[in-house]
């Protein structure tokens, strides 16, 4: 990555880590030495980001995430109830059996971006909150595994949070940044 180089998918990922370190600093120090990045190469991927995001010519979110990513490794129509609307996928080489999911409605409005498992990948066994791992799983892996799971509002544009009941009773709340656990709290 080079500060003025092209944007591509090593700087995002580097963008979705940058906001995952205030959870998860160890992991993220981690990952970033996996990809090889400094940890001022990390802050000057993500200064890049918001300035894409805030400038005054921005494009929109669509069109940010097609120049930046390229084009997705799958497209499908869904229906959220009375919404019908596109879910693209692409890769996240630090995360393989992860997908990046842009949810777009009619019209090309972006309502809801975040990981996902990959399609065909077996997600991780849940029981018990002692099964939730930092990374290990997704906003929607939870939601099935102990259901009925209440969303609830995040911290942050990026951050969602979860109230579930695992089998032991015990009300507690998950967080996610971009869809992947962080942690979670009684």
């Amino acid at each position: 990555m080079t500060s003025t180089g092209p944007f591509g998918p090593l700087d995002f990922q580097l963008v979705l880590l940058r906001r995952m370190a205030d959870h998860q600093p160890d992991l993220v120090d981690e990952a970033r030495r996996e990809l090889g990045v400094s940890l001022a190469g990390m802050r000057e991927a993500n200064r890049r980001w918001q300035a894409m995001v805030r400038s005054p010519r921005t494009r929109g979110s669509l069109a940010r995430y097609r120049s930046v990513l390229g084009e997705p490794e799958r497209t499908s129509r869904r229906v959220i109830g009375d919404l019908e609307c596109d879910a693209l996928l692409w890769p996240v080489p630090l995360w393989p059996d992860l997908r990046f999911e842009v949810m777009v409605a009619s019209g090309g409005a972006v309502w809801n971006e975040w990981l996902v498992r990959a399609p065909g990948s077996a997600g991780p066994e849940l029981r018990t909150a002692g099964d939730l791992r930092p990374w290990c799983c997704t906003v929607d892996e939870v939601a099935r595994a102990f259901p009925p799971a209440r969303p609830m509002e995040g911290t942050a544009p990026t951050r969602m949070r979860l109230a579930f009941t695992p089998p032991d009773g015990r009300a507690r709340v998950a967080e996610f940044t971009w869809g992947l656990l962080q942690r979670w709290s009684d």
